[in-house]
């Protein structure tokens, strides 16, 4: 079959889904793309942008105090949290509406559906239609999961913070990586009481040792009640039978237990009761690994996300799938079906909206420009969006002494803002230096708004220089930033 529909159909309707469909059309190419819940996907709608709006709501009581000590007569009331979820969602609807624009406008054809593959060639929609098409790019993301234990269906996911019709008093949080802490900081500034569960013994594994442990002591000073080495054993509803003396918390109707959906592949909403039950408020009897018995309004499980690819035909035409469901892809990102390509968290190799996009442009040079393009996965920069924010770029001083021997320049101070305000918070600067060459090999920020800071130092990691010439710029003062050019010496040597 030589004469098809299209010469690209795209499966997904996230960043990168949208970002490949758009080169494409401008290359030439004839091309559709399916979405079946919004468009915008992940980032857009359930993840990136609501997530920073929230960061910026839970930080204004900070910033009220810090008012407060510089001389204003400020004060603060209440967060009204179905104002703020009401203009979120206007919000969302409005970037939502840009993503549609801009397929329109070159000249993408869009389906509101689901799509599932029938052949290596062929796109099978939830109404039955089938279309073909020379290329397949599969950019469906990933979903939050509940663990599989008795009444996990009880507990939120990322995708349901942003439709909670109201603000619990008391949450538990399950998992310490950069999801989990990013909501715990969150629900704090909120005036949520916050207690998270992790199994390990720090939280944000894989990022660097110093970094985690003052991001820790940051959020504990918050009021975050942080337990390591500690999961949930037992689970249920607050007025349970067994567990009715413990209850306590919202009176709003919760249904049965039967019509909670717990279907870990459940992430674009399931079953409309069972949700609208979990974002009212379900009370919730937890019982965890410390023998401690508590309720609360709300728990949320920030244990881990997998690839969107149950039920897409994907193995069924002969595509490989890795241990996660992953899509296996080469460095062109294509699959072992030649016809069929896939991009983003999908493919379970860099789960960052930035790197979709990367990976978009790449398969549209490759595929449609002529231009054999893989995408560079070293020293990408990322962020941590807890109170203060982490950043990061590159190896950590663990990794970096796995390779051999290195300098670490490191420094901790109270910024100015927050010492004149009498407030405790501390920033930390570091680099992490290859002894030999003296190039960068990692820098790691925690300090408020330290994501805007790794993007800039993320360049000149990327481009391999060494710390004389960073030392060689002079610096900005008075700033936090300047220390990162100013420490002569290193703290320690590995």
């Amino acid at each position: 079959m030589t004469d098809f529909d299209y010469d690209l159909f795209v499966i997904g309707g996230g960043s990168g889904g949208v970002r490949a469909a758009r080169t494409a059309s401008q290359a030439g190419a004839r091309v559709a793309l399916a979405e079946e819940s919004r468009m915008g996907g992940t980032c857009v709608i359930r993840g990136c942008v609501p997530k920073k709006l929230m960061v910026f709501a839970s930080g204004f009581p900070e910033q009220i105090e810090d008012a407060r000590a510089y001389g204003w007569d400020a004060g603060i009331g209440s967060f009204d949290w179905p104002s703020f979820r009401k203009q979120l969602h206007v919000e969302l609807d409005r970037l939502e509406q840009v993503y549609c624009s801009v397929l329109d406008k070159f000249g993408v054809e869009r389906f509101d559906q689901r799509a599932r593959l029938t052949g290596p060639h062929e796109i099978e929609l939830a109404d039955g239609t089938r279309k073909s098409a020379k290329h397949i790019l599969v950019a469906v993301g990933g979903h939050p999961v509940r663990p599989p234990f008795a009444n996990a269906e009880l507990g939120l996911v990322s995708n349901d913070m942003f439709l909670l019709e109201e603000l619990p008093r008391r949450m538990l949080i399950v998992g310490g990586g950069y999801i989990g802490c990013e909501f715990a900081c969150m629900m704090a500034g909120m005036g949520v009481d916050v207690t998270m569960y992790l199994r390990g013994g720090q939280i944000l594994n894989g990022f660097d040792e110093e970094c985690r442990g003052l991001v820790a002591e940051m959020m504990r000073a918050q009021g975050i009640d942080i337990h390591t080495g500690t999961t949930i054993v037992e689970m249920d509803r607050a007025d349970a039978e067994d567990h009715m003396p413990r209850g306590a918390g919202s009176d709003a109707a919760m249904g049965t237990p039967a019509e909670f959906n717990p279907h870990p592949d459940d992430h674009l909403g399931g079953n409309p009761k069972s949700d609208t039950a979990r974002q009212a408020g379900c009370p919730v009897w937890v019982k965890s690994t410390n023998g401690r018995e508590d309720t609360f309004d709300h728990v949320l499980f920030a244990t881990g996300r997998a690839p969107s690819t149950k039920d897409m035909g994907l193995e069924e035409i002969g595509v490989e799938l890795g241990r996660r469901g992953e899509i296996v892809v080469d460095e062109y990102s294509q699959s072992t079906v030649p016809s069929v390509y896939a991009i983003g968290d999908v493919t379970g190799r860099v789960e960052l909206t930035p790197v979709a996009i990367r990976e978009a442009m790449a398969f549209t040079r490759t595929v449609f420009m002529g231009e054999k393009t893989p995408v560079d996965y070293d020293t990408i920069p990322s962020a941590v969006f807890t109170r203060p924010e982490l950043g990061t770029v590159g190896l950590t001083e663990e990794q970096a002494q796995e390779r051999g021997g290195i300098d670490v320049y490191c420094t901790s101070f109270r910024p100015m803002k927050q010492s004149f305000a009498g407030r405790s918070g501390r920033t930390l600067m570091k680099l992490v230096v290859d002894k030999e060459t003296q190039v960068i090999l990692g820098a790691h920020i925690v300090a408020p708004e330290a994501a805007e800071m790794i993007q800039l130092v993320g360049i000149a990691v990327k481009a391999g220089l060494t710390k004389q010439q960073l030392d060689a710029t002079c610096a900005v003062h008075p700033t936090s930033s300047e220390e990162l050019v100013t420490m002569s010496a290193p703290s320690r040597s590995g």
